[in-house]
């Protein structure tokens, strides 16, 4: 007698390849090199419910990236979820442009306290890049209402990234993103980084921060006049493979910037949100930037929004009966209410469930259980920083080249999604994870980076 349940299997299967199918045919993959998906799989998610995502046969994958990055508290969040529904019910979008709606008054509120009230005015958009985009133009908009306009120039970290858009990629230094857009771009001036892989003998990672600070330094002696900004991800440089710097480096940036009249942009989209330990990342530093970027997390990864924070003596640079001396960006969904009401429902549960404390203790413990990538042979820099946990693969040639690819395979294979970064293998999960399943997480990614080593190039 035919077993329906297998028939029922092989249906959903079915199914699945057939949405694989359909999407390579439809959809243009971000962060892809569409040909390395001839072999590579797709992973069809039907649904998800707190740290995993499910596809339609029942496998299940652990989200240990947070679906990059953004993710906070686990998929289909019940408080998320219900907030959303609620606000359905009552407004779905307005123009933030003449108008106004109590989401985007109260989230720019909640958050300008958590800085308090350092930084205020929040400017919404909808993605990292377009934050950063704000950023710079505000900047450089502010110096030209000062009759400064000859401060025009940026300056960002050497392998920072702040996205894809051409501004954005004007102050990111990751060839792979900006090398074939090189002619559209106006570069910025790039100074040493931080990272403290960088350290020679005998150096700490503060003896590195210093280091690249004095590179900073005598790039404002000479050229300050003529620089509007200096942009930052504080203390983790995300995609130049997680690359960790000590908080005495964003405390000297503060510092060279008011000495030299130099804006400060922190970008927090990727390590802001309790990431790196603090709220904001630049709080451990114990400083405020002149800007200040979201995105990402503040959703709790439901809907895209981003944001810039500022200084109130920005804000007031531009108030003025002049309409050119306003700030005249605008996107047509900015300050979108389902998407404030989504961040709102993530600062409630911050507040409510002692989050950044019980981040500390969960992070602590996964660090203690992938303590015996200490003493492989193939493990390079073990770090952490807040929610943050990295290791570098010490290979080379096609081994290294195809690593990141292989790895995120030899994952899929033990319900594990990660993604590498070149040869770096990141944790970021969500922070939800309980003592049962942060031991699965570090003990199947110890057996995949295994079994990618021993598969080889291929």
């Amino acid at each position: 007698m035919d077993d329906p349940n297998a028939h029922a299997q092989a249906d959903r299967g079915e199914a699945d390849r057939d949405w694989v199918a359909r999407s390579l045919k439809a959809v243009w993959h971000p962060c892809t090199q569409m040909k390395h998906h001839e072999r590579l799989p797709l992973v069809p998610v039907a649904r998800g419910k707190g740290a995993w995502l499910y596809d339609r046969e029942g496998r299940r994958y652990l989200d240990a990236i947070s679906s990059w990055w953004v993710n906070l508290f686990g998929h289909a969040n019940d408080d998320i979820n219900a907030a959303l529904k609620a606000q359905l019910d009552t407004l779905e979008h307005a123009m933030l442009a003449g108008c106004t709606h109590e989401g985007a008054v109260e989230l720019a509120e909640r958050l300008s306290a958590l800085t308090d009230g350092t930084l205020g005015h929040a400017f919404f958009a909808s993605d990292g890049a377009s934050a950063v985009e704000i950023a710079l133009k505000m900047s450089f908009h502010y110096w030209r209402n000062r009759g400064r306009a000859e401060k025009r120039e940026f300056v960002c970290v050497a392998n920072g990234y702040h996205g894809e858009t051409i501004g954005a990629l004007g102050v990111t230094d990751v060839a792979l993103f900006r090398t074939a857009y090189d002619p559209l771009i106006r570069p910025a001036h790039i100074v040493a980084s931080p990272d403290a892989r960088r350290a020679e003998p005998g150096e700490s990672a503060r003896d590195v921060a210093l280091r690249a600070l004095e590179d900073v330094q005598a790039l404002f002696e000479a050229q300050a006049s003529r620089i509007a900004a200096l942009i930052v991800e504080p203390l983790v440089q995300c995609a130049a493979g997680m690359a960790m710097h000590d908080a005495a480096y964003v405390t000297g940036l503060r510092k060279l910037c008011d000495d030299y009249d130099v804006h400060l942009i922190a970008d927090e989209i990727a390590v802001g949100c309790g990431r790196t330990g603090a709220f904001f990342a630049c709080e451990p530093a114990g400083i405020w930037p002149d800007f200040l970027c979201l995105s990402k997390g503040i959703s709790g990864g439901y809907l895209p929004l981003s944001l810039v924070l500022s200084r109130d003596e920005i804000y007031f640079a531009f108030y003025d009966d002049d309409t050119a001396r306003g700030f005249l960006h605008s996107h047509s969904y900015t300050g979108n209410p389902l998407a404030c009401r989504a961040a709102l429902a993530t600062l409630d549960l911050f507040e409510r469930d002692d989050v950044l404390v019980r981040n500390a203790t969960k992070a602590a413990m996964l660090m203690e259980a992938l303590s015996p990538l200490r003493s492989h042979e193939a493990v390079r820099h073990l770090r952490r920083t807040g929610t943050i946990i990295a290791f570098d693969a010490a290979i080379e040639g096609d081994a290294a080249r195809t690593f990141s690819r292989r790895f995120f395979e030899h994952a899929l294979s033990r319900e594990l999604l990660l993604r590498p970064i070149g040869t770096t293998v990141y944790l970021m999960p969500p922070y939800i994870l309980d003592s049962e399943t942060i031991a699965l997480l570090a003990s199947r990614t110890c057996e995949t980076f295994d079994a990618t080593l021993a598969d080889g190039a291929r």
